[in-house]
């Protein structure tokens, strides 16, 4: 242990821990500086404490806004040992080797307990709670661990504390606190700078776009939860929750039962949730590997929904995931359970008593409950892929879908009523089909059902050829709906040649003249919506 004397800086927002860490540092030797909150915590837990303005021959000014901003914390800090040590001895500025700091919660200030955005937030208010010295802090620390340990998480304490106790810690140490300090600053910002600039396009001092999208920025993130693997098990992988953005969130989501969630059971519970909530009447999608395979919706509620989706590919649904729109009961449970077909994961806005108790001994059933208001929110910031070097950026193509009033009839022949019905609910669908996307879809009593889906094709007529091939009912009466253009008449003809009954798809080709003769020549409808729906 040094004979120099040794100073140790504490000011944290979150105290888990904070004493135990004062009394281990304290044992060492350390002189504790800290201000405010922290001080009084400390002493409270019987640790000596040196006050900040003590230690600077400063009084805190500004209301406090101004503390620790003062050469003789932050040269004390940045110094390097071995370059700086005679000016610091002249100036009488000791060093300070170890400072643990969190910053001011922000992100809790302008977020409830249910992680949405609060409305009765001011302006004023928030920005009180940007800290300013604390980063400084923080980042002086990190930038110089080659002789200052950052500490900015609790649950680092103890390794702190037990590596001081074999003699110091470690330079590896330093670095990799170094590391979560500008990882836990750049979140930091990152939450400050979205919130500012949504806050910005609401009052109109700042374009929505450049909100949306700005020129640059930091995207904060937060693990949620490790993953076993990636798509495959060579791969690593992990789920990231985006914090203080309000809307739907996965990471909102809580676990009833069964194992974690895997990378690929996230991805396609994602896409069950995108499908189930396109419609308001009762839903009920299957969901295997990212695409449905079974989808219907029914005013007798989540039995007949279920039964029906289940229909549309019961050999598929195995092993895939079940997401409903309306909370689930005891009969529907019962009716998950009749059907004999395991499921990776059952969703839902709620789940009684009853059903939860017959889940229960499907131990290997995850069962997801999703907020009670999920399908009032919307998806907030932006849908992001990555790709190698950077991420692209778009809008959400997603909530419900307009009906036949807002589309044109392209052709000589107008859907009926019925039809008109199940086209949007074919239109819903589709859009979550993995492009070339085609989706059959049929009316029955009480609701629609899926009858057919061509996902992933190179070539937009393999897509009917597939969805014709995959019906589970007969195609003859089925309408269809494309997720983009036919740039041809022959995929329109295939599925006219099965028997279709009505399409609704973007239109555009520059041979939509020959795709709708197609359809008039067989006296078919042909609605187009003027909206294309890739999902690739």
């Amino acid at each position: 242990m040094s004979s120099s004397p040794r100073f140790a800086l504490l000011s944290v927002s979150d105290k888990t821990g904070i004493v135990e860490l004062g009394q281990a540092l304290v044992r060492h030797g350390f002189t504790i500086l800290s201000t405010g909150g922290t001080a009084r915590a400390l002493r409270a837990g019987g640790v000596a404490v040196t006050s900040v303005s003590d230690h600077t021959g400063h009084p805190e000014v500004m209301n406090g806004r101004v503390k620790t901003l003062h050469p003789r914390i932050h040269a004390a800090i940045l110094g390097l040992r071995d370059q700086h040590a005679d000016e610091a001895a002249a100036h009488d500025i000791p060093w300070i080797d170890l400072v643990a700091v969190n910053l001011y919660p922000f992100e809790a200030t302008i977020t409830g307990p249910d992680g949405q955005p609060r409305a009765d937030v001011d302006m004023a208010a928030a920005t009180e709670q940007i800290d300013i010295g604390g980063p400084t802090m923080v980042r002086a620390s990190a930038k110089n661990h080659a002789h200052v340990t950052i500490i900015t998480r609790p649950d680092d304490y103890a390794a702190v504390i037990a590596e001081l106790d074999a003699g110091g810690v470690s330079a590896a140490t330093r670095l990799r606190l170094a590391v979560a300090a500008f990882q836990h600053t750049a979140a930091y910002d990152g939450v400050i700078s979205g919130w500012l600039a949504r806050q910005a396009a609401a009052a109109g001092a700042l374009d929505e776009a450049d909100a949306a999208m700005p020129r640059e920025g930091a995207l904060p993130l937060r693990k949620v939860q490790d993953c076993r693997y990636g798509e495959n098990p060579h791969q690593r992988a992990a789920f990231y929750a985006e914090p203080a953005v309000g809307g739907r969130s996965l990471a909102h989501l809580r676990q009833h039962q069964g194992k974690e969630l895997s990378y690929n059971n996230i991805a396609d519970l994602d896409a069950a949730l995108r499908s189930a909530f396109a419609l308001d009447t009762p839903t009920c999608i299957v969901v295997k590997h990212a695409n449905p395979c079974g989808a219907a919706t029914h005013t007798g509620g989540a039995v007949p929904a279920f039964e029906l989706a289940l229909s549309a590919d019961p050999v598929s649904a195995f092993g895939g995931i079940v997401a409903f729109n309306r909370p689930l009961d005891g009969d529907a449970v019962r009716a998950i359970r009749k059907s004999r077909t395991f499921f990776e994961i059952v969703a839902a806005p709620g789940f009684t008593d009853e059903a939860l108790e017959l889940l229960a001994p499907r131990e290997r059933m995850r069962v997801m409950e999703l907020p009670a208001d999920w399908a009032d929110r919307k998806a907030e910031a932006m849908d992001i892929k990555r790709v190698q070097g950077g991420f692209l950026l778009q809008d959400w193509d997603l909530g419900p879908v307009p009906g036949a009033p807002d589309w044109k009839v392209a052709g000589q022949h107008a859907p009926t009523d019925e039809q008109a019905s199940t086209l949007r609910f074919a239109w819903a669908m589709c859009r979550h089909v993995k492009s070339n996307a085609i989706v059959l879809a049929k009316a029955v009593d009480g609701g629609f059902v899926l009858n057919g889906v061509g996902a992933g094709q190179m070539s937009r007529v393999d897509s009917v050829r597939l969805a014709v091939d995959k019906a589970t009912r007969p195609v003859a009466g089925s309408v269809l709906a494309s997720d983009a253009f036919f740039p041809f008449p022959d995929g329109p003809q295939v599925a006219l040649d099965a028997g279709v009954a009505a399409f609704v798809q973007p239109g555009g080709s520059v041979k939509d003249d020959e795709v709708l003769a197609a359809a008039d020549a067989a006296g078919v409808p042909m609605v187009f919506t003027g909206v294309r729906h890739f999902w690739h």
